[in-house]
């Protein structure tokens, strides 16, 4: 059984304004007077000119509602004075809300531009029951300012009639097609459209639409898709289908939450707080043989807002000690601003940890590696350097030197050592980020070199062994844009292929573009086989340096050296 509780703010759009407003005047040195209430809305452009789209009770007194014009509003209301709604900043209002109620729930939904649903599954018995859980969010809405309706039932559709036609109604499991059948049809989320339809035929109640056969009602609407929307929301308040829920954040495997008496304000309070926490937590993560790889602290203010910090483990941890030295570096960026009231510490990324008893002795250890040590303390370089500081290359397949690895955030796991390749020479100790270019003096063309100058310094070789030669990977050859392929010619004629006997002109027109333009200048874009050297200099120093190319093999100009490492 699932129960849903609805959350309808109305005026949405004028209580985020006055909010924003009282904000402002708090925040100001001076603080500015308060001005005498009169009659505001707020406009919106529409199809057919301005029109209102929110006014305040006011406005409203004198018969100013939304969707008047804002002409005729003007003539009722002489002084009327208006602004434009902002629905970007309605829209981020709400979703601050909607994330300051998770205190309540982890399921929190955004339910239209004007109202949050709370699945509430499990969660009232922290506040001693629904009834005074749904008082104590009405309370604390009512003292940030917040006028609220709310409608709890065992449907998310049932919920959200009962917040907007019974505000306050608690209905139980089960009774959905009894507690909605006296409520007005509007109250289902239909369009004004529908509305307005079923009232013509008479059908004001929630309750005339159950025994009235569907196909003779889908023969009134002039659409099938009309009446199709109709019956689908019923079916939603009633239980009949299914409506999920877009939860603004993953549900936590595990979570404790810790209320405060007073509110608290300094980084003192705060460790304590996470210390009670941790150690909650960890005692349920311990139970259930688990750990978790990543731990929220979500601090919710007095004010209505809340502010969260986070850390990243490598491997499943249950360690207070532990997860209280990662957390240690980002107190500080929890702003309490007027006090927190209540901290809530969830456990996400779950998963079974190998526990198993430390060896004697180095000696008698299955690896020279510790590494819950070594996660732990990639863990402290993260939390101190920013997620993702600690990397860990691993093997790639390759032949080519550069791409033969590829560097990876290190989630706790060791690289496997890469088969070694029989038929390679030997490597160098340290490669270079990328190769450098060199200038190069050979003997003869294939040959090594005599003397090549890296970085500004002549250096001779007294030594060389090699070729090596490792040639181009032609599985990961992609073609080359248009713009490098030879002036006027398109190497996508290869695919899809061309008919011999209908294209042959075509065919043979392209195969004379191409012998023209490699006569006249190579194609540079074709990759090209590398020729590996060890080489040795004067000092003693030894180089790997290779020969990008082969003289004359038709994939570009002369060959080009370049250094990529250096021997020990």
């Amino acid at each position: 059984m699932k129960r849903y509780l609805s959350l309808w703010f109305p005026d949405w759009p004028l209580t985020r304004l006055r909010r924003e407003r009282l904000s402002r005047q708090t925040s100001s040195p001076s603080g500015a007077p308060a001005k005498p209430r009169r009659p505001f809305v707020l406009t919106e452009t529409g199809p057919s000119g301005l029109r209102i789209a929110a006014a305040n009770s006011l406005a409203e007194k004198a018969g100013v509602t939304a969707g008047l014009a804002f002409t005729d509003a003007k003539a009722r209301i002489p002084n009327l004075t208006s602004e434009d709604i902002d629905r970007a900043a309605d829209a981020r209002a709400l979703d601050r809300l909607a994330h300051w109620m998770i205190r309540f729930t982890p399921l929190v939904a955004i339910d239209g531009s004007d109202a949050v649903m709370l699945e509430t599954t499990g969660c009232d018995h922290l506040h001693g029951g629904e009834e005074k859980m749904v008082k104590a969010i009405a309370a604390l809405l009512g003292a940030n300012g917040i006028p609220c309706q709310s409608g709890l039932a065992s449907t998310p559709g049932a919920a959200t009639v009962l917040s907007r036609a019974a505000p306050g109604t608690i209905l139980p499991d089960g009774q959905e097609a009894d507690g909605l059948a006296d409520l007005p049809v509007s109250a289902l989320r239909l369009s004004g459209e529908a509305t307005l339809l079923l009232r013509r035929f008479g059908l004001t109640r929630i309750g005339q639409l159950y025994g009235i056969d569907r196909k003779a009602l889908a023969r009134r609407f002039q659409s099938k898709s009309a009446a199709d929307k109709v019956l689908h929301r019923l079916d939603q308040a009633l239980g009949l289908r299914h409506e999920p829920l877009d939860p603004l954040r993953p549900v936590p495997a595990k979570s404790a939450r810790l209320p405060c008496p007073e509110p608290i304000a300094t980084r003192e309070a705060i460790e304590i707080a996470l210390e009670q926490l941790t150690g909650e937590l960890c005692a349920d993560l311990t139970a259930f043989g688990q750990g978790a790889r990543h731990f929220v602290l979500t601090a919710f203010r007095a004010d209505g807002t809340n502010t969260a910090i986070d850390v990243t483990t490598a491997q499943p941890v249950r360690t207070p000690k532990h997860i209280l030295r990662l957390f240690h570096e980002k107190i500080d960026r929890i702003d309490p601003g007027f006090g927190i009231d209540l901290l809530l510490l969830d456990a996400h990324r779950t998963g079974s940890m190998q526990v198993s008893a430390a060896a004697l002795s180095g000696d008698l250890a299955a690896s020279d590696t510790d590494e819950v040590a070594l996660s732990a303390l990639a863990d402290r370089i993260n939390a101190k350097l920013g997620a993702g500081t600690v990397s860990i290359h691993q093997p790639a397949e390759s032949h080519i030197p550069e791409q033969s690895e590829r560097r990876e955030a290190f989630d706790g796991a060791l690289a496997e050592a890469p088969q070694p390749n029989q038929k390679a020479g030997p490597r160098p100790l340290r490669l270079l980020a990328r190769p450098e270019r060199v200038t190069v003096m050979a003997e003869v063309p294939d040959g090594p070199p005599l003397r090549f100058i890296w970085r500004r310094v002549a250096r001779s070789v007294v030594r060389a062994d090699g070729p090596e030669r490792i040639n181009p990977e032609w599985w990961t050859h992609t073609a080359p844009p248009q713009g490098h392929s030879p002036k006027g010619v398109s190497r996508k004629w290869l695919s899809p292929k061309l008919d011999k006997r209908a294209d042959f002109d075509l065919i043979a027109e392209f195969r004379r573009s191409l012998e023209a333009s490699e006569e006249s200048a190579p194609v540079t874009h074709l990759p090209r086989a590398r020729d590996y050297y060890r080489v040795e200099d004067e000092a003693g120093r030894r180089y790997w340096l290779y020969r990008d190319g082969l003289y004359e093999d038709g994939r570009g100009g002369p060959p080009d050296w370049f250094v990529q490492g250096l021997f020990a």
